[in-house]
């Protein structure tokens, strides 16, 4: 367990000086602040021993960039730190030493010294868009106005623990269709250039008795059994073409307009893009952030293009001096339920909390949309992978009792 060293001021004044044991600096933050008084400094003491897998970790996590997990655990630790009394910048130079990502550690003394040359916080972030999006930056503008900084980190967390849960269904939902896909694909390969050429000589001089199916596929066989280095090569060449499109605005637009059609996968994707919307609106409005700002991050994390255009189109439209139920209205990227009770936390005040609830039912039906999604994707695929492999072994199969037919009668 690391070990930390600490300065204490206490009301009287008198400054103590301790060592105390803990998991984390925030841990370390939180036994000091019950002895009472002020913590002028928090720093980890160096250890001659260390768990032999800490330390290949560390090796090999020095040329990975922070992940979305590092900043949770970041803000986390900031925040009990900050509750705790401890100034931010020592809070940070304590998270920073004990933070195992290399490039993380660089970042977090580089805010460090941004803030003891006279920086705030939110503007010291903000130079690491990648890291700190603009959610992020704009409720921590918006705490250091109104002095609830250890209060928004807290609200700050537990959304990007939010959004860590929300990523994490996704990429299990789609992880079982990729393995299904990727094993039909392998046994398809394997039967067309093993099995099959073996067959060829058994069905050699009957090709006129050969049903469709078997004469199709020893034709596709021979094929990948002489050409099989084209395959890679289409398979290469559809995957630049897909990244090119993809760097395209029209190409871009094209595959928003795509996901927001494909049965099922639509309304997993629609549930997505309003929850992340709302509860980003929901928590500016509620952080103090002036309404067209909020509107204009919201528009920028939306995640679709076709939502991108329309919360621009609520700010532009706000600066007019319209309502935003007006112009949210007849639009067909939301439910019509949920204008209305937009239009109805606008004629309350309260529209950062209808905004927070609506976004709370969002996540759920997108997780029971998840939920739905997976459980009709797995017998899809089980049936896909079967019907590829029965159509091979009857092309295999019909043939062989047709010759038996023929030999018999004859």
């Amino acid at each position: 367990m690391p070990t930390y060293r600490y300065e204490l001021q206490k009301e009287s004044g008198d400054l103590l000086v301790g060592r105390v044991a803990a998991q984390s600096a925030a841990g370390a933050a939180s036994v000091i602040q019950h002895r009472g008084g002020r913590i002028i400094r928090l720093v980890p003491l160096s250890t001659t021993q260390s768990n032999m897998f800490q330390k290949i970790w560390t090796v090999l996590n020095t040329g990975n960039g922070p992940k979305k997990r590092d900043i949770l655990d970041f803000t986390t630790q900031l925040a009990v730190m900050v509750r705790a009394g401890i100034s931010l910048r020592v809070a940070i130079d304590g998270i920073s030493k004990h933070v195992e990502n290399k490039k993380l550690q660089e970042i977090l003394t580089s805010i460090r010294e941004d803030l003891e040359a006279g920086c705030t916080f939110s503007d010291a972030i903000s130079k690491y868009p990648k890291l700190f999006s603009p959610l992020y930056i704009n409720m921590v503008k918006a705490s250091e106005l109104s002095g609830s900084f250890g209060h928004m980190l807290d609200r700050i967390a537990k959304i990007i623990a939010s959004q860590i849960e929300t990523k994490k269904l996704i990429v299990g939902a789609s992880i079982y269709p990729a393995v299904i896909g990727g094993l039909a694909t392998v046994v398809t390969i394997f039967l067309l250039t093993f099995v099959l050429p073996r067959f060829a000589g058994v069905f050699a001089g009957k090709e006129a008795i050969l049903p469709w199916p078997t004469t199709f596929l020893m034709g596709l066989s021979a094929w990948m059994v002489l050409y099989w280095w084209t395959v890679p090569i289409a398979m290469a060449c559809v995957a630049v073409g897909a990244i090119l499109i993809s760097k395209t605005e029209r190409g871009l637009c094209f595959l928003d307009n795509v996901k927001l059609k494909i049965p099922v996968v639509k309304k997993m994707l629609r549930a997505l893009y309003i929850t992340r919307s709302l509860q980003t609106f929901g928590e500016l409005v509620n952080a103090g952030v002036p309404m067209v700002n909020a509107l204009e991050v919201t528009a920028n994390i939306s995640g679709n293009r076709n939502y991108h255009a329309l919360w621009s189109d609520v700010a532009d439209g706000v600066k007019e001096g319209r309502r935003i139920n007006e112009i949210l209205c007849g639009t067909k990227l939301l439910p019509m339920p949920v204008v209305q009770m937009v239009a109805a936390g606008e004629e309350s005040g309260k529209l950062g909390d209808v905004l927070e609830e609506i976004s709370e039912y969002y996540d759920r039906v997108l997780r029971d949309a998840i939920k739905t999604f997976t459980s009709l994707l797995e017998p899809a695929m089980i049936v896909f992978m079967g019907v590829i492999v029965g159509f091979i072994a009857m092309a295999i199969i019909l043939p062989i009792f047709k010759m038996s037919a023929v030999v018999t009668s004859s």
